[in-house]
Formats: structure tokens, sequence, C-alpha cells
């Protein structure tokens, strides 16, 4: 994992936004921004309400995860801890933290943006949207 990638985890296990922040923690940056994606209550695509996410993924998604972190980061000067967690999850728990340190604000907004951009495209992690009524659809590749 390159040095700037401080964190990269695909798990099952509940994410932890202060070990994220723990985890970019550095007297040269000057910002940190962070995004949570979180299970939500409804999607456009649902005839009813959304109960849950069940996220599987590839077994080199993390390994792609610290990948794609990394070319986010590109040449600035940006540190970044992400994590994307699989299983099912219940509306309102977090599926994706990024954090992200650098010297100024644009760059860590855009290395953040960037990140979560190429989640949602090129990360091997599927979801299936559980409805209240048991409706269930597979959603793609991404988070």
């Amino acid at each position: 994992m390159p040095a700037a990638v401080r964190l990269a985890r695909v798990s099952a296990d509940p994410l932890d936004l202060d070990a994220h922040l723990e985890a970019v923690d550095d007297d040269a940056a000057g910002a940190v921004t962070t995004f949570v994606g979180r299970v939500r209550d409804h999607d456009p695509d649902a005839g009813g309400s959304v109960v849950a996410l069940e996220y599987t993924a590839h077994p080199d998604a993390e390994s792609g995860l610290a990948r794609l972190a990394a070319a986010a980061i590109g040449d600035t000067a940006a540190i970044v801890a992400v994590s994307h967690r699989i299983g099912r999850l219940a509306v309102g728990d977090a599926a994706v933290i990024i954090a992200v340190a650098s010297p100024h604000r644009a760059e860590a907004f855009e290395v953040c943006r960037r990140v979560i951009e190429t989640i949602k495209t090129d990360l091997p992690v599927w979801k299936r949207q559980v409805e209240a009524d048991g409706t269930t659809a597979w959603k793609g590749l991404g988070g």
C-alpha cells in the first residue's frame, strides 16, 4: 500500500470514522475532509421502503481499493484512509468512509470526491437492495 494511503479496507466489521481521522492525522495537513456513505431508507428505483443493503465483494477488492485511492491522490500531497463495508447493512449504517488530509482544502475535497466516484465505478463490490416487502434487486458495480 502506498505511504499516502494509510488505510484501505474492505470489511464486514462496522466502520469507524474516528479510526479514519486518526489514520490521516498529520501536522502538515491544514485540511481534513470526510465522506460517509450511509444506507438510506429509499431509492428512486425501489417500489417501497428500503430496509437493508447486502454488499458482496470480489476477493481482490481490498487491494483494488488501495490502488484507486493511490490513483485519486496522484501527485498531490494528500493522505487517504478509506473503507468499504460488506455484509448486510441496516438503514443508517455506514457503507463507505473516506478521510482525506492535505495541506489545502481544495485538494482534500477533490481527492475525496475522486475516491468516492471511482469506488462507485471501479471497485468490484456489488449490493443487493432489500425492500420492506421482501423484494430484492442487485444494483451493480460499486458502492
